[in-house]
């Protein structure tokens, strides 16, 4: 009788391991995506600390990728390299000209689950930074940028005037750390902001835009058509944002990245 039992409670020991072993891998937490964030013109990687901090907070995986900000296609393929060296999906979040860069980047490849944009450019084939900039009215850039400065080889990099640079960039933001960033803003070739797109990536991936109903970089209207266009899944506008609502509303900004991060 006891070798009867002891065989039958071995039997439905057996039939239950699969059944737990199947159970466990059910419950296995699907790794959250790694967060992979493109600069735009006149700032740099340092201008999604605030995000970045609240997102590492949240338990995410952080790049800042770089952006030479020389041309939509060159800066595409160093942010795509980058994409290419992550294991497991990935959430592409561009700021103005960085959202030219993504829509590149993100074409063809599988790991990219979402895009956001972040006060940014959405081009469609063919379409330019200047041209979607110029196509509502609004924008006060021109007349806050410094004299182009010459590149070796051709070409001129585009500054704004550290005079200009908090009411046109950052006026959300506090004068002296506005005036840091003008001191240490990164330039933006002026051949890149006419560098027509060829594949937006946003007639594909899922998308998710947020801006400041105050910027004077890109005008908000501009913002809101492109975010239409691309079907945005969800559109956050920040009442009185600049053009830098990542450095002004770091929480808004990464609340919406996870967001797209958790999104099916």
């Amino acid at each position: 009788m006891k070798t009867v039992l002891a065989g039958a409670l071995a039997l439905a020991a057996g039939a239950l391991v699969p059944y737990a072993a199947a159970e466990a891998q059910t419950r296995t937490p699907t790794p959250k995506p790694t967060i992979v964030l493109v600069h735009g013109a006149f700032a740099d990687s340092s201008s999604w600390n605030g995000v970045i901090s609240v997102l590492q907070h949240d338990g995410y995986a952080v790049v800042a990728a770089p952006d030479n900000l020389r041309g939509v296609r060159a800066d595409a393929a160093v942010v795509s390299d980058v994409v290419k060296s992550i294991a497991g999906p990935v959430v592409l979040v561009g700021h103005s000209y960085g959202g030219s860069v993504i829509s590149e980047a993100a074409d063809g490849l599988p790991s990219v689950k979402g895009l956001v944009y972040v006060s940014a450019f959405a081009p469609d084939a063919g379409e330019t930074a200047l041209g979607l900039t110029g196509k509502f009215p609004g924008s006060t850039l021109a007349p806050a940028l410094a004299p182009p400065v010459p590149i070796a080889g051709g070409g001129k990099d585009l500054y704004i005037l550290q005079a200009r640079f908090h009411d046109q960039f950052a006026a959300d933001l506090p004068a002296a750390e506005a005036r840091l960033m003008a001191a240490g803003q990164r330039p933006v070739a002026e051949a890149a902001l006419s560098e027509p797109s060829t594949a937006p990536a946003w007639k594909h991936v899922p998308s998710w835009f947020v801006y400041g109903d105050a910027d004077r970089n890109i005008p908000p209207a501009a913002l809101r058509y492109m975010a239409e266009r691309a079907q945005s899944r969800q559109t956050v506008v920040v009442k009185g944002g600049s053009h830098v609502v990542m450095v002004s509303h770091p929480a808004e900004v990464a609340a919406l990245i996870e967001r797209a991060a958790m999104a099916k």
